[in-house]
């Protein structure tokens, strides 16, 4: 998945905003505020982090050893780095950010997915 691909699906979703808010390289994808998804803008090949269930963040590391890492500077717990161009088919990366999207949203006020229009 290129990154101009991950940018508009993250971006398709209801209520997320894109900042830069650590530094000029580092974009982050919010929903109602909170991280559910970054990467870096410069060295994108090396990973884009997602939010994760931890359960499932452990069985996803095991299955794709070599694609998925345990979430690069951020809690190892409860994010994932995937590689994105390193042949994972993207519809696999889609349901991942669906997944950390769909994690973060349904953890939101009912006041904050009422301003965004985010009915789960």
């Amino acid at each position: 998945m290129h990154i101009e691909d991950f940018r508009d699906y993250c971006l398709a979703k209801k209520g997320v905003t894109e900042e830069l808010p650590f530094d000029e390289d580092t974009l982050v994808f919010k929903v109602g505020g909170k991280m559910f998804a970054l990467c870096s803008i410069l060295e994108y090949r090396n990973g884009i982090t997602l939010k994760c269930n931890p359960e499932k963040a452990v069985v996803l590391r095991e299955h794709y050893p070599l694609l998925i890492k345990p979430g690069y500077h951020m809690n190892k717990v409860n994010w994932n780095t995937v590689l994105p161009e390193a042949g994972l088919p993207d519809d696999l990366i889609r349901s991942w950010i669906d997944d950390s999207y769909l994690l973060v949203a349904t953890g939101l006020t009912k006041a904050i997915k009422a301003q965004y229009g985010i009915f789960l």
